[in-house]
């Protein structure tokens, strides 16, 4: 029997209320798992991985170049990862193929952590690195869908932001716990770090990974899907019909989410090794600020959401992308100022503030701009193909932006704020949907 679909529900029964929490609290962990394994990576590329896995490469930013690649190699994989397990979790359900995206990212991860480096094993090492890092994209790329959605199904209007923004929480607190491991391993030292320290780092993914699937198998599968199955609804081939009939509205989520997912990437990871190369002890100070800033994100993100469900998506998308674009010239003055409290402060409103915005709505946003039958294939697959053009290269065109200019930043600040005007125009061009009924088919 089909539980009844909270949506169209004037109130949520018992049973629907706690399947919701059950929803959410899935939703909050998975990806808090699947971030952690894959900022792990992203912290790596700065700070590790270059001398370990890349030491043949120019000590002037040669090897960090390459790190960067192979960064960037798992945002390509991506959309394939998108691809795949959108079609199959509109398909077989949500909850079978997040199991399956959860395994693929802790074993990966894992795996990592196992790695010999260059001095030991030569350049199998780096083709090792890069199939793994591969193996993570394709996690990521249908994870965050998948898991988005059995929030915002479990839903019902008028929360759908503040359940599907949960997802999003797991970013940022992801963010907090590799960063935490990795300053937790920097205590040992630099020489205990490159040889100990980042693989704990990475085998610590795994434990992570068993505690969240042990979540998730808890988990029902979405009320709306299960009314899709009931009907014969389900879509035959998700993904064709995705590009046949709904390509307007993937464009339209790769655009809104185009600086967003940059704008993330450098606040992240690029500005780690832009420290390091600007003075010693810098990249400390400003991986704790990025800390600081992750932990204020995972308590604005439902307030922007929620917000969201009350103004709607639109405005709040778009004060995010206009405050970016003229935030983010003094965050990397305050870096070049040295100043460790400007730096926290600059990341505490930039990262903390800000970025929340951009992305607290997104969601339940990008959930409702398809529907039920082909939601999982359409909101994964736009968010896919964002990353690799917007995240995924971001660090690289910075890095080279930045010795483009003989080390100054404003060339690539002035690249985040063009591109923050893109994803604006891109959000008011859009449909209003936070009050639309997302169980009714059209």
């Amino acid at each position: 029997m089909v539980s009844p679909i909270p949506d169209e529900a004037a109130g949520m029964s018992p049973a629907a209320a706690k399947e919701l929490r059950k929803a959410v609290l899935s939703a909050f962990m998975g990806t808090v798992i699947e971030w952690y394994d894959f900022f792990l990576y992203s912290i790596a590329a700065a700070l590790v991985l270059p001398k370990l896995f890349f030491p043949n490469h120019s000590a002037q930013g040669g090897s960090t170049l390459a790190a960067f690649a192979t960064f960037a190699v798992g945002f390509v994989a991506r959309p394939f990862g998108s691809m795949l397990f959108g079609h199959l979790g509109d398909r077989l359900g949500r909850k079978t193929t997040l199991v399956w995206t959860l395994t693929l990212m802790g074993g990966s991860t894992f795996l990592i952590g196992c790695l010999p480096s260059y001095q030991t094993a030569g350049i199998l090492a780096p083709i090792l690195l890069v199939v793994l890092r591969i193996g993570q994209g394709l996690a990521i790329g249908g994870e965050w869908g998948g898991a988005a959605l059995m929030a915002v199904e479990h839903g019902h209007r008028g929360q759908r932001g503040r359940h599907g923004s949960w997802a999003q929480v797991g970013v940022p607190a992801g963010l907090i716990a590799a960063n935490g491991m990795f300053a937790l391993m920097g205590l040992g030292g630099e020489d205990f770090l490159q040889q100990w320290g980042w693989r704990i780092c990475f085998w610590f993914g795994l434990v992570l990974t068993v505690s969240g699937l042990i979540i998730r198998k808890r988990v029902t599968e979405t009320p709306l899907f299960e009314k899709t199955t009931q009907t014969g609804a389900v879509a035959r081939s998700p993904l064709k019909e995705v590009l046949r009939s709904q390509w307007r509205q993937v464009l339209l989520v790769v655009g809104i989410k185009y600086a967003e997912n940059a704008g993330f990437y450098i606040l992240t990871a690029y500005v780690l090794s832009y420290a390091k190369a600007r003075a010693p002890g810098l990249d400390g100070m400003v991986q704790r600020g990025i800390v600081v800033g992750a932990i204020v994100e995972a308590f604005t993100i439902p307030l922007w959401a929620s917000l969201s469900d009350r103004w709607g998506r639109r405005p709040v998308c778009m004060l995010g992308d206009a405050l970016f674009a003229v935030g983010i010239f003094p965050l990397f003055a305050a870096i070049d100022s040295q100043n460790e409290a400007l730096i926290w402060l600059a990341m505490v409103v930039l990262l903390g503030v800000v970025h929340g915005a951009m992305y607290a709505p997104e969601a339940a946003f990008f959930a409702e701009m398809f529907p039920t039958k082909l939601r999982y294939s359409g909101a994964s697959l736009g968010y896919g193909l964002t990353t690799p053009l917007a995240g995924g290269i971001a660090p690289f065109i910075a890095a080279y932006l930045v010795n483009l200019n003989g080390g100054e930043p404003w060339l690539m600040c002035g690249y985040l704020a063009v591109i923050c005007v893109l994803s604006f125009f891109c959000v008011v061009i859009t449909k209003e949907t936070h009050q639309k009924s997302i169980s009714v088919e059209t």
